[in-house]
């Protein structure tokens, strides 16, 4: 009996085909590319088109070209090489593309130009039909920001500390000099006016230099080693200062910046492409999300949450014509600035306060039984009460103007007899008599705040904020690894972000 021998499907390379199969046979019904060409199709793109010339060559078609970058950021391919790349060998791109074969300059041109003005209103209009389709609520929003890395060089940086402590060594040896030319001046109607923190600019330094010059120039007892001090100052000192006002205005109101990406602010990362938690330059990025859909983002160059709130706001209004009805966030946004802003906006704000989660536990209660916002207050006498049942009473009113401008007012109140109190030193620890700083509006706010956040939609949408807006940031920067900016500068980076959030939709609708 003739052993059996395995079976093979036919494998013919060079078998021809009376009806080679398209490409839209060889995608699923169901395939995500799908839901992109869909969605793109139905995006108005006049915007878009405005950005090219009437005249000249030829030029790639801008849907051909969006489909293919949002497609990429869909299938975590970021780089405009890998796209040019997939663009030939892969079946999706090969079929939005209709098997053009644009190469990665054209790609990188389109998205660093040609975007520029235009694909804020792309992610508009994608955010528009999500909510014509009940997907997501362009009035009930779930706010919360992230810090990621910039394109740039952590090792080449500027901090406005450093420029204030550059700028003070030269005065003080500007003053030292002066000193020194006063003490040997013949005359005095020479000596120009002293150095001071005022009028340290390159035109002051200047004329100082060539004033001083003047007054050493002409006495034979001046000292060598100062006269050749002074030559290093009229050498280098106007460079630099006019090197250091520069850096100021590029600095505005930060604190940092980093050499190869001046939009970029040094910033504590949770974590970096590196992986070691180290102060990187990089931006703060602020969503609103609605059932994990992105629907308004926006880049900024601080640091801190709670003064992006209304640039975040402007920019939702400017998109939908009028600001959420509804607002969820966490304590990052809880300032007096920020509810009053929520507050002019006519927004119900589920908006934490600093102290708000440590309230709500009985253990930390009772840890500071003596703070001041636990004394009782009379508001007929406009009295508080200390803990041994004196009266502290009302002495004026302090203002303070926060970084953004914000004015806020506090009362002040004072306690007397504090010297001869049993409590002394355990109700406070001042010296004298002990004094509050009350600030009325914010502790009206705050009493709204916990009240709106106990109610039942209140809790419903904190336990939901968790799982609805930080998803986002986990699924783009761990799911589809996106931890760095790959373009440079705050406009690019902004599109960089778009075609994320326009990814982050429409793998959510696909879904």
């Amino acid at each position: 009996m003739a052993a059996r021998k395995p079976v093979f499907r036919p494998y013919q390379q060079n078998q021809l085909m009376a009806l080679p199969p398209s490409f839209d046979e060889l995608i699923p019904a169901d395939h995500t590319v799908r839901v992109v060409n869909d969605v793109i199709n139905a995006v108005n793109i006049e915007p878009l088109l405005k950005a090219y010339h009437v005249r000249g060559g030829s030029n790639y078609h801008p849907l051909l070209l969006l489909k293919v970058l949002v497609y990429g950021y869909v299938t975590n391919i970021y780089s405009s090489r890998k796209l040019a790349e997939a663009c030939r060998e892969r079946i999706p791109f090969m079929w939005l593309s209709a098997m053009s074969k644009p190469d990665h300059n054209t790609i990188n041109r389109f998205r660093g130009v040609r975007l520029k003005h235009a694909l804020r209103s792309v992610f508009e209009e994608v955010v528009k039909l999500l909510a014509e389709e009940g997907l997501l609520s362009i009035d009930q929003v779930y706010t919360d920001g992230t810090k990621i890395e910039a394109n740039a060089n952590k090792y080449t940086f500027v901090w406005r500390k450093s420029i204030q402590t550059n700028k003070e060594k030269m005065k003080k040896q500007l003053e030292e000099i002066w000193n020194y030319a006063q003490h040997i001046a013949a005359d005095e109607d020479l000596m120009p006016e002293p150095p001071t923190a005022a009028n340290i600019n390159k035109e002051s330094v200047k004329a100082t230099v060539e004033k001083l010059n003047k007054v050493l120039a002409d006495n034979d007892q001046a000292d060598k080693k100062v006269k050749a001090k002074l030559r290093y100052i009229n050498k280098n000192f106007p460079a630099n200062i006019a090197k250091y006002e520069q850096q100021e205005v590029i600095l505005e109101t930060r604190n940092s910046y980093s050499k190869t990406d001046t939009d970029a602010t040094f910033m504590r990362m949770k974590e970096d492409h590196m992986l070691n938690g180290q102060l990187k330059p990089g931006y703060n990025v602020q969503i609103s999300s609605s059932n994990q859909f992105i629907v308004n983002y926006t880049i900024h160059h601080n640091p801190t949450d709670t003064t992006t709130l209304k640039a975040h706001l402007e920019q939702h209004k400017s998109s939908f014509g009028t600001a959420p009805k509804k607002l969820t966030a966490d304590a990052g946004y809880g300032s007096e600035e920020n509810y009053t802003l929520l507050e002019g906006e006519k927004v119900t704000a589920y908006v934490k306060y600093n102290s708000f989660d440590k309230g709500q536990n009985e253990n930390y209660n009772s840890k500071f039984p003596f703070a001041a916002e636990k004394l009782f207050y009379n508001d007929q006498q406009d009295v508080y009460i200390c803990p041994m049942g004196q009266k502290m009473h009302y002495i004026g009113n302090i203002i303070n103007k926060t970084s953004t401008g914000f004015v806020q007012t506090y009362k002040r109140y004072q306690a007397e007899n504090c010297a001869a109190c049993p409590l002394n030193g355990v109700c406070h620890k001042s010296k004298g008599n002990r004094i509050i700083d009350i600030n009325v509006n914010l502790k009206r706010q705050k009493q709204q705040a916990y009240e709106l956040l106990n109610t039942e939609e209140g809790i419903r949408r904190r336990k939901k904020r968790c799982f609805d807006v930080e998803p986002v940031f986990a699924n783009i920067k761990q799911n589809h690894g996106f931890r760095r900016f790959m373009l440079r500068g705050k406009e690019k980076v902004e599109i960089e972000w778009g075609l994320l959030a326009i990814a982050q939709n429409l793998r959510k609708k696909a879904a």
